[in-house]
């Protein structure tokens, strides 16, 4: 009898311990915070994870509006999304400036000197990448190039589409500070006359924050 159960007791605690084994959790989901250039295909392959699993798990998230900064949940790959995060280096804050020359007709802005034909005051709004703010298209320009920073949509009668602008006097934790480059390859029915609509990465709460905005645009020969 004592043999018999201490056999028993053997079982018992193998067993056990397989129990426990299997009713351990899985590998927890991991965060990655995306940067420039990341997309679902590469983060797929950086992580070794199905693409659709990865998109499933960042339902709320669109394909085409991935910006840096974003947190993004990395399926059954915590240690690998912790350590690859851990290596991020974060990029160096560059200070832009603005030094605009009218006799000359040129304006510098982040160590490049622009040459410009003219300069317009126009109402700006913002606009993201939403179902709701770019109609059965979805999130591309005119011209059908996903919508990227430096897309504005304007009225073609007073800039025509493909001018290039360096937009200035503009405020918002989603552009460039001071002055950033833009390219005329979108319009939209509310963009009449001197209006612009400028497109920023993010959510569409975060864009919404730039609200209306007088900015002032020197066109780029």
């Amino acid at each position: 009898m004592k043999i018999k159960f201490s056999v028993f007791k053997s079982l018992a605690t193998v067993l056990g311990i397989s129990v426990l084994l299997h009713a351990a959790p899985a590998q927890a989901d991991g965060i990655h915070i995306a940067t420039e250039g990341n997309t679902f295909y590469t983060l797929s392959k950086q992580y070794g994870v199905n693409m659709n699993q990865l998109m499933k798990s960042n339902p709320k998230v669109q394909p085409l509006n991935i910006y840096p900064g974003l947190k993004l949940i990395i399926p059954g790959k915590a240690k690998v999304a912790t350590s690859v995060q851990t290596e991020v280096v974060k990029p160096k804050v560059i200070t832009a400036s603005l030094s605009v020359e009218p006799k000359s007709k040129t304006v510098q802005a982040w160590g490049k000197e622009f040459s410009y034909e003219k300069t317009i005051q126009v109402k700006a709004t913002a606009y993201s990448s939403a179902a709701s703010e770019n109609g059965k298209w979805g999130p591309v320009d005119y011209f059908g190039n996903p919508l990227k920073l430096g897309t504005i949509a304007v009225d073609p009668d007073v800039i025509p589409l493909g001018t290039k602008v360096l937009v200035t006097a503009h405020s918002h934790p989603g552009l460039p500070k001071k002055a950033f480059l833009a390219t005329a390859t979108d319009m939209g029915s509310a963009i009449k006359g001197n209006r612009i609509d400028i497109f920023i990465p993010g959510s569409q709460s975060f864009v919404s924050e730039f609200g209306f905005q007088y900015v002032q645009l020197y066109v780029i020969q």
